[in-house]
């Protein structure tokens, strides 16, 4: 019965996510679509790649390792000491701050002051908006370990439109003020969000609702930190666990954020060319920050609820593991095929979609052939991001620690293949360097997956493979959608772009009749687990 209201719980969490960073994100991406005739590739290449690198740099190497040890194993616990090492992310995330900051303005070349003003401000801002986000971090913990589900999007997505609206306004109205209109911006996104957190559990702590599902925190005091007499700060275990995922998590950003980190510190591109790679690259991960981001995330919780971390299969409850089993193996098709969709379609829609978002300067250069192969890169994203999400949620401190050379094998070969590709493809490399890295770590979580299941009768990694008449129907959708680019896209008019959006639509309607067809299984899993209540409000 837990099981059963972890999955439900997860899964509600998970398509709410998606649901509403869904509606919020189509505002700010027309917002942004706007915004971009308005600005030079060089100010979007330093905001984008350059500053954006500081804050998520910071914010991850302070919070990262915190989030995956306290998030693991049961809601049930000492959560004063968990509060207690939570808060230690914001000195943490002030000596990132101070530390990466005086890189970012002494020993990396400065932008051209006529060209991208205010650069020096715009570096104080971005560090001073990681460690005020950090000030929520235990209010964020706490939400997401006990699934509340509307609270973490709607923070979100607040925050994302106030960033936007503020952006548009001093574009349009004052665009010679430079870095200072994204300063701004970002100060006002991370007060938000944190503010949001705040709010909710100053008006949840002690309300009927809380009382009703026990809560384990009773006022807002107890959410700042507290030294309980005769007893340690914070609990040693999690601390030690967040060491172990610290060092992992110091490698994983070098691996997630690779290719800024080649961009910023080994100049391979001009800003020019960083800003439109950044715009491809925010297009091109659409779909992972929508659906895979909160899968990944929410099934984490899931998996790490109804499976003990560091048991073997057989010293499990058997029913929990059927469970897990069979959500892992749903769930590996589910993103399979959502990405096989994105690989197939993308390609030969991407000129037409740069064109569409921001005109020629996406549309000519690499900007298409960028896209194109983000569209792959997005495939190897979705199932990356699931057999992560298992592999990491039941992994013990000694699994952990062992996979953290691999990380570093992983980072140190990841920089020299970005590098090198970018040299001979230029931006394109840094996406092909992506692939193989992302190849490396599904090949990883594979492995340990396969050895976990090894000694039961469950094969979930079966969820990598579709009905053989569905992959005729992708490939055939493949071919007659790139037949149409090349005579219908995208310098022949407007009636040849309908002409080959409609080609598109009728190969993606066989596709979806098929999926519909072919994976029955799938089909109510969806239903039931992430469409129900949906269906239940529309009857």
């Amino acid at each position: 019965m837990a099981s059963q209201d972890a999955l439900r719980q997860a899964t509600r969490l998970a398509s709410s996510s998606a649901l509403l960073q869904v509606l919020f994100r189509v505002v700010t991406f027309g917002l942004n679509a706007f915004t971009l005739r308005y600005l030079s590739r060089e100010l979007i290449g330093v905001v984008s790649v350059r500053l954006t690198l500081l804050y998520s740099t910071v914010v991850f190497l302070a919070r990262e390792a915190f989030r995956r040890a306290c998030l693991s194993g049961s809601t049930k616990r000492n959560w004063t000491k968990t509060i207690n090492l939570l808060w230690l992310t914001v000195p943490l995330g002030v000596f990132w701050s101070i530390f990466l900051g005086l890189i970012w303005l002494h020993l990396l070349e400065v932008p051209d002051p006529s060209v991208v003003p205010h650069y020096q401000a715009g570096v104080v801002a971005f560090g001073l908006s990681a460690v005020i986000e950090l000030l929520g971090e235990p209010f964020w913990v706490l939400a997401q370990a006990h699934l509340f589900v509307r609270l973490k999007v709607v923070a979100e997505s607040l925050s994302v439109v106030s960033k936007c609206v503020l952006t548009v306004i001093l574009v349009v109205l004052y665009p010679q003020w430079g870095l200072y209109i994204f300063s701004l911006a970002q100060l006002l996104y991370v007060s938000v969000l944190v503010m949001c957190y705040v709010f909710y559990f100053v008006m949840f702590l002690g309300s009927p609702e809380a009382t009703k599902k026990s809560f384990p925190i009773a006022r807002m005091k107890a959410l700042l930190p507290n030294w309980v007499e005769d007893e340690t700060f914070v609990n040693w275990k999690e601390a030690r666990l967040t060491w172990s995922f610290f060092k992992q998590s110091f490698l994983k950003q070098i691996l997630t954020e690779g290719e800024r980190y080649v961009m910023t510190f080994l100049n391979v591109l001009n800003f020019g060319d960083q800003g439109v790679y950044d715009i491809v690259n925010n297009l091109g991960s659409l779909v992972a920050r929508f659906i895979f981001l909160p899968i990944e995330e929410s099934f984490y919780v899931f998996f790490a609820k109804v499976l003990e971390r560091g048991k073997n299969v057989k010293d499990q409850k058997q029913d929990d593991v059927s469970m897990a089993a069979n959500v892992l193996e749903l769930l590996l098709k589910l993103v399979l095929l959502i990405g096989l969709t994105i690989t197939v379609f993308g390609y030969a829609y991407s000129q037409l979609a740069l064109d569409i978002y921001g005109g020629s300067m996406l549309s000519s250069g690499t900007g298409p052939v960028l896209l194109r192969c983000y569209s792959l890169y997005v495939l190897f994203l979705a199932i990356n991001g699931v057999t992560e999400c298992f592999t990491f949620a039941l992994m013990c401190k000694e699994e952990v620690d062992r996979y953290n050379f691999v990380m570093l094998a992983l980072s140190f070969t990841f920089m020299c293949f970005s590098y090198f590709l970018t040299r001979w493809h230029g931006s394109v490399g840094f996406i092909l360097a992506n692939c193989f890295n992302m190849g490396i770590r599904i090949a990883h979580s594979i492995h340990y997956i396969s050895d976990y299941f090894r000694e039961s009768t469950y094969r979930p990694l079966s969820g990598l493979l579709p009905s053989p008449v569905l992959a005729l129907v992708y490939i055939l959708s493949g071919v007659m959608t790139g037949f149409s680019e090349v005579f219908c896209c995208c310098d022949k008019g407007w009636m040849a772009k309908l002409i080959h959006i409609s080609v598109g639509a009728l190969c993606f309607a066989a596709t979806i009749g098929t999926v519909l067809c072919t994976e029955t299984k799938l089909i109510h899993f969806v239903r039931s687990q992430f469409l129900s209540r949906y269906m239940k409000k529309g009857t």
